[in-house]
């Protein structure tokens, strides 16, 4: 079984997430940029102030990610309070490239330590503020965006029936389980998602959620 340890910090701190989980065994990750969405003042899981941020991703076994896990946690011992957030993601289906090897464990075979759950909202350019104020409203504290692109063309067939638009955003929102219908509701009655195709939600369990930092 694997697990993927998900780090949201201030950006160009990526390298230093990365470097930290290499001392416990860790390969090395994958870093994106996005930005924070909380307002002023408001201090809330993913909603790290309105600054660019480095998002983290690293894939380990399930057996190295407490060890690498507790690494991190180490190194940002050192940085500000609230410097970011991490948790773990499981992951029931792997490909490693350039084998023929796939492993597929069943959903739910690995306790989520922390009751949190990750939102996960695709829309169309300009729609991902609406999406995170109506979630606000509906208990969020923040989010990140992570800009995007579809990589269909003209003609193809729609992807999970969303309309191919070449840019679109990414809203990452992290939660207490029990706040989770609620915002998604919210966020799916908005008058931009009244469209067929125009935008999806999806959520999974967020596991071994912590703050970094003092």
């Amino acid at each position: 079984m694997f697990k993927l340890v998900v780090s949201i910090v201030p950006h160009d701190s990526g390298e230093f997430i990365t470097n930290a989980a290499k001392q416990s065994g860790a390969g090395g990750g994958t870093i994106i940029m996005g930005r924070g969405t909380a307002q002023n003042g408001l201090i809330q899981l993913l909603g790290l102030g309105d600054t660019s941020k480095d998002i983290v991703y690293i894939l380990v076994d399930a057996a190295k990610s407490a060890e690498v896990v507790k690494s991190i946690q180490k190194a940002c011992s050192s940085k500000k309070a609230h410097f970011g957030v991490l948790f773990t993601v499981a992951v029931n289906d792997f490909i490693k490239s350039g084998t023929a090897e796939r492993i597929k464990e069943g959903v739910g075979t690995m306790e989520n330590k922390n009751d949190y759950e990750m939102i996960n909202v695709i829309v169309n350019k300009g729609y991902a503020e609406d999406a995170m104020d109506a979630a606000r409203k509906a208990g969020a504290g923040g989010g990140t965006i992570i800009g995007a692109r579809g990589t269909a063309k003209e003609g193809d067939s729609k992807f999970f029936g969303v309309e191919i638009v070449p840019e679109k955003e990414m809203l990452m929102i992290l939660v207490p389980a029990e706040k989770k219908e609620s915002i998604v509701n919210a966020i799916s009655s908005l008058p931009c998602f009244a469209k067929a195709g125009s935008g999806i939600v999806f959520c999974n369990a967020a596991q071994d959620f912590t703050l970094l930092g003092k």
